[in-house]
């Protein structure tokens, strides 16, 4: 069965496309589940208010968006579950904004996103004095597995995603960050949370899905769990590159991929996703 658990909707204001166009685009690849995982409403300012996520009067809009997929969905034989993009924040006091809210509402799917490019992770680095390339990376890793070993997510999105938009100096080699990238591997797999796949990487940047294979080996060493998504912003971009993605990870001896419904993770064949 193939699946595809991350796309956005036209709430997080970055996205478009109306259910019916999503359901259909799904129908055409023979994907039979979508996870929607729009971006969590917060209040500051500082975490891409505008033009990133949903506003807090949206949130009945968004759960109305997915309640319309469903329907649609279901006379197509195609599931669709109800997630949400959360953040990994430097701010105590945004986990506890995202804690409640998770509270509030119900949902299958819980991503983890480090997005460093917003303004309050960068005066982050420079209140901390990361300056270099390897200081960041150490640093961004770190804070990574601190977001996996918190409990709040399901998997950690694009965990490689400080390799794009300009926060590093030169060009992202994880061969020269051995140490820092599995030193926070270890922790993530000691946390039992899944890793993303996700493919938007191979459309930006050096054009590659997320992680990077040879991260992806040394997630493979740890028997860290996967989920997959497309990251999808627009109905032509559900299941970009999947195959391609999907021989790769079955030729670095991965088997499984996961998703999750009522936050409990179920396994699929890689071999059923072809």
């Amino acid at each position: 069965m193939r699946f595809d658990c991350h796309l956005h909707t036209p709430l997080c204001g970055h996205a478009y496309g109306e259910p019916e166009d999503f359901i259909h685009a799904a129908l055409e690849l023979d994907i039979r589940l979508l996870t929607v995982t729009c971006h969590i409403p917060l209040s500051d300012a500082e975490y891409g208010a505008r033009g990133i996520r949903m506003k807090r009067d949206e949130v009945d809009q968004y759960f109305e968006w997915i309640q319309s997929a469903q329907n649609l969905g279901e006379a197509y034989g195609i599931e669709v579950l109800q997630g949400i993009e959360a953040e990994v924040a430097p701010d105590p006091k945004i986990d506890a904004e995202m804690d409640a809210f998770l509270q509030a509402h119900s949902f299958d799917f819980v991503l983890g996103s480090l997005h460093h490019q917003l303004p309050v992770w960068q005066d982050w680095f420079e209140a901390k004095g990361k300056v270099t390339d390897a200081e960041i990376i150490e640093a961004y890793f770190n804070e990574l597995a601190r977001g996996a070993c918190s409990g709040r997510y399901h998997s950690m999105a694009h965990p490689d995603v400080i390799r794009l938009y300009g926060t590093l100096a030169k060009r992202f080699r994880p061969e020269e960050h051995q140490e820092a990238i599995q030193a926070a591997l270890d922790r993530i797999a000691e946390s039992g949370v899944c890793l993303e796949v996700n493919t938007s990487g191979r459309i930006k940047g050096d054009f590659i899905a997320h992680p990077d294979p040879l991260i992806l080996d040394w997630v493979a060493e740890r028997g860290i769990p996967l989920t997959l998504g497309s990251d999808s912003h627009a109905p032509n971009m559900i299941g970009q590159y999947f195959d391609e993605s999907l021989d790769l990870l079955k030729k670095k001896g991965f088997e499984q991929m996961h998703y999750f419904r009522q936050g409990k993770r179920v396994a699929v064949n890689i071999d059923s996703m072809f």
